[in-house]
């Protein structure tokens, strides 16, 4: 039973990291080039930036900026123009806006 705890905490540590990311300054450094569109229904995704990695989610939309590239999971570059970005994203005001548009994009983040 001790076991089943150990691995049930692994799992849950796990899933948290998966949103915490690092803006890069270059292109060729990031895992995922994201736009930010002006409106939310142009969005793949819909992100609330959280305040502490503690509250991050699993591919959910909620984003933690780490300080450092190496406490990230996924490394973003913004890019200038829709058309070089493999993700457009929409910043929402309230938590509960997050999520996928287009679950097609979904493994970018995973």
């Amino acid at each position: 039973m001790k076991h089943l705890t150990i691995i049930a905490a692994l799992l849950c540590s796990l899933s948290v990291r998966a949103q915490k990311v690092f803006s890069v300054q270059y292109a060729s450094q990031a895992d995922v080039k994201v736009f930010v569109v002006d409106y939310a229904s142009q969005a793949d995704l819909k992100v609330y930036k959280v305040k502490y990695a503690s509250q991050a989610g699993s591919n959910d939309g909620r984003w933690f900026f780490t300080e450092y590239a190496s406490q990230a999971q996924k490394k973003v570059f913004f890019t200038d123009y829709a058309s070089q970005a493999d993700l457009k994203i929409f910043f929402v005001e309230y938590e509960s806006q997050t999520g996928w548009t287009d679950n097609s994009r979904k493994h970018l983040l995973y």
